[in-house]
């Protein structure tokens, strides 16, 4: 019970977060938006940064998740197969997973004055890169680490692009961002 009441208020925390941004993230919100009693939230999150650090580990774990679903369709397979694998992430973080990577760029702004966050966030994202790495070294490509790291600072810039910058009203179209995948030429 405990723990299922944690989950609803991180996850509710990170709607809040991507719907009010930074300023709007308060116990009192998340509370109203996750129709609870008044002070639940500080009850199991006492200060604002517990309440910031449960987004971001919600956030991540997410992420890895899906880098997970993405494993078997990649293990026994070629690089074409990475490439789909890849795409699909992209896909569904620009829609079914749009609010929670508003929400991670709410709290890399954060992170930019929070060096405790700032860590916990550089963690995450190097857990994030060494899974693409093991994913390139499974299909023999040369310098995997170092192409994971420019793989996903390049899928963060497309996704970045396609939440919040020039194109974030453009239609989420999976054959481009297969091909935007495609020509980063970071898999063969």
């Amino acid at each position: 019970m405990d723990s299922d009441r944690r989950r609803l208020i991180a996850g509710t925390a990170l709607h809040v977060l991507a719907t009010a941004g930074g300023r709007g993230l308060t116990h009192r919100a998340v509370d109203a938006a996750a129709s609870l009693p008044a002070g639940s939230t500080s009850y199991y999150f006492r200060t604002r940064s517990a309440l910031l650090h449960a987004c971001l580990d919600d956030v991540l774990v997410q992420d890895l998740a899906d880098l997970d679903l993405m494993q078997p369709l990649v293990s026994a397979a070629d690089a074409d197969a990475l490439e789909e694998a890849l795409a699909d992430v992209v896909v569904s973080w620009l829609t079914t997973g749009r609010e929670r990577h508003l929400a991670r760029f709410e709290l890399s702004l954060e992170a930019l004055r929070r060096p405790d966050l700032a860590e916990l966030l550089h963690h995450g994202r190097e857990a994030l890169r060494v899974r693409v790495a093991e994913s390139l070294a499974s299909l023999d490509v040369a310098d995997a680490a170092e192409r994971a790291e420019w793989l996903v600072a390049c899928i963060d810039g497309i996704v970045f692009d396609r939440i919040t910058g020039a194109h974030a009203t453009a239609p989420v179209r999976r054959g481009e961002i297969l091909s935007m995948v495609r020509r980063l030429g970071a898999l063969k």
